[in-house]
């Protein structure tokens, strides 16, 4: 039960996150909230005055109610998971309900996924609906900077030395990848739009194999 309150309040947070992108530092009607939430007005104003309390918003009676600064971190860090989630399950592929999916996904995801997944996208990275994906909190960015920088081989500049760090396809894919050099822990050179070098083997991939297979930048530098 705590858990499920939990995942509702992150869900509030998260919306008011996104009223805050469109608008930030606006007032958020309560009606608007539920409306968006698919839930009454009176359970909306519940929600809201609780999480007033706990610090989350600042409740404005007959007005609506605003993210606080503490609210404003955590409704981003949940965006941000909910979004990375997304590009996940479009990067394995995944052919069910993206969104829904994410959904419950996010609720899931701590600061150690978060982290990992975070490495999956750059800072040009949009969601699979062309939104941006929020920047990650102070903590989170703290834990990135620390780690050498890492793309997919579509975004793999040419002549940049990498090493292979993950790769996203079917099983019977990722075999045929190992056959021509491409492991985890392979040395990776992009020599043409299309054309690589796996630790000493020349290959030609396909836009959606170079989406899938991930490198880390050597010397940090792209």
């Amino acid at each position: 039960m705590v858990g499920h309150f939990q995942e509702f309040e992150d869900e509030y947070l998260e919306m008011m996150y996104e009223f805050h992108e469109a608008e930030p530092g606006g007032i958020v009607r309560t009606g608007d909230l539920a409306a968006k939430l698919d839930v009454s007005p009176a359970s909306a104003t519940e929600m809201v005055q609780r999480l007033a309390v706990r610090g989350y918003l600042e409740y404005i009676p007959y007005k609506g109610a605003r993210l606080t600064e503490a609210g404003l971190v955590h409704g981003q860090k949940m965006k941000r998971r909910h979004r990375l989630a997304e590009v996940l399950l479009e990067i394995l592929p995944y052919d069910g309900n993206p969104h829904e999916t994410a959904c419950r996904l996010e609720h899931a995801i701590d600061d150690d996924m978060e982290v990992a997944l975070s490495r999956l996208i750059t800072p040009e990275t949009k969601d699979p609906s062309g939104r941006d994906i929020p920047q990650p909190t102070p903590d989170i960015a703290a834990r990135l900077s620390k780690r050498p920088s890492s793309v997919s081989l579509m975004n793999l500049n040419t002549d940049t030395p990498a090493t292979l760090s993950a790769i996203f396809m079917a099983a019977d894919e990722a075999q045929a990848l190992d056959a021509g050099g491409f492991r985890v822990g392979s040395s990776i050179v992009r020599t043409g739009p299309d054309s690589f070098v796996a630790d000493g083997q020349e290959a030609i991939l396909s836009e959606r194999w170079m989406n899938g297979v991930f490198v880390e930048i050597i010397n940090d530098t792209v």
